[in-house]
């Protein structure tokens, strides 16, 4: 499939006055609030997740295909868990590239995964075309500016046959399923992070993963856009309700 090509952006999510009055102002915002959390974000997370962070990547990158030797960009990197996962999986053998905004983030994560980093933005990647077998996201899709823009750029650098694989939180369709989610990410999350780290920042970037979460598009729009893009094969698997695995192939 060929990419339809729109100037019209697609926003994952409205603007959020709390966080920033204007969606020119969202990037600066965005990196700050990453910047100031980097330093507790695997703690607040390990926690949170109750340590099932690490096998669960690793079962949706396997299932997905990835194998040793083989070439992956993690977009949206942040602290490198998928990276991580990444490299173990395509040994020394293969590339593992991360790309984030957040300099606070990328200084985390080159202390713990042996991996390539590059400070950009997935709408805008600084990368040559088809250099990559997979390309990988997790849980940040909520945070890029523009949909539209951000497929077309992990399009470009795919390689023909190559993998996209999206990880993200989507609420559940009951209305019992978002209103505990709402409860545990909404306010049991940001509760957690001030109390185990003491900082106003990180509870600050729970509330923003947690609005975001919940303003974010609907998977159709996701999937519709992803198609647009010009992927292939693209679905959505979903477990235990919440966590979506957008996959695609570039033909």
């Amino acid at each position: 499939m060929r990419p339809v090509t729109s100037s019209e952006p697609i926003a994952p999510h409205p603007t959020l006055p709390s966080f920033y009055d204007d969606d020119r102002d969202r990037q600066r915002a965005v990196n700050d609030l990453f910047d100031k959390g980097s330093r507790d974000y695997d703690r607040v997370n390990g926690i949170l997740s109750f340590g099932s962070g690490y096998w669960y990547r690793g079962e949706v990158l396997r299932g997905a295909g990835l194998k040793e030797g083989m070439r992956v960009l993690d977009v949206a990197t942040g602290t490198g868990p998928v990276a991580a996962v990444a490299r173990e999986i395509v040994t020394k053998s293969g590339l593992v590239v991360g790309v984030d905004p957040s300099g606070g983030m990328l200084h985390v994560a080159k202390r713990k995964a042996d991996a390539e980093f590059i400070r950009a933005v997935g709408e805008a990647l600084p990368i040559r075309d088809e250099m990559f077998d997979m390309l990988t996201m997790g849980y940040a899709l909520r945070h890029v500016s523009d949909l539209r823009a951000a497929f077309r750029e992990y399009r470009r650098v795919l390689r023909n046959g190559g993998q996209l694989v999206i990880m993200e939180i989507t609420m559940p369709q009951s209305s019992v399923g978002r209103a505990l989610l709402r409860l545990y990410m909404g306010t049991i999350a940001p509760l957690i992070a001030r109390l185990s780290t003491r900082r106003r920042d990180t509870a600050r970037m729970m509330r923003y993963y947690w609005e975001t979460t919940e303003s974010c598009v609907p998977p159709p729009v996701i999937l519709d856009a992803l198609r647009r893009a010009g992927f292939d094969e693209v679905r959505r698997d979903v477990k235990w309700g919440i966590l979506s695995e957008y996959r695609g192939v570039r033909r």
